[in-house]
């Protein structure tokens, strides 16, 4: 007997439920009125956590493209420092002076050093 009055009470309980849980009594009354305060900091964290996972990834995106473009400009100076290495021989900065006519010699005699003796 007191089975069976459990069993009716228990499915009594489950028919409320299901009766509130459908007319949307339960879900705008019950459960978000006393649970306003949890709801809205979950939706806060949500939102933070949304808003989190855009910026590293646009952090990402943006480390991504830093690196290519220093990638090149490492390539840029090598290749800028090659020209500078051939340009500044001798032998080319000869031809280059003859070529621009600037009537220059080379100095056939090597540079000698000045000291003075300061007391």
């Amino acid at each position: 007997m007191a089975e069976e009055k459990e069993n009716s009470a228990k499915q009594v309980k489950a028919s409320g439920f299901i009766k509130e849980l459908l007319s949307g009594s339960m879900i705008s009354e019950k459960i978000i009125l006393k649970n306003l305060g949890y709801v809205s900091l979950v939706t806060l964290l949500a939102a933070f956590y949304i808003g989190n996972r855009f910026h590293a990834e646009k952090i990402t995106r943006e480390s991504g493209r830093l690196q290519r473009e220093v990638k090149d400009l490492k390539a840029e100076s090598l290749s800028t420092s090659a020209d500078l290495m051939y340009v500044s021989r001798q032998s080319e900065v000869y031809r280059l002076v003859r070529e621009k006519g600037l009537n220059l010699e080379e100095l056939k005699t090597p540079p000698y050093k000045l000291l003075v003796n300061r007391k």
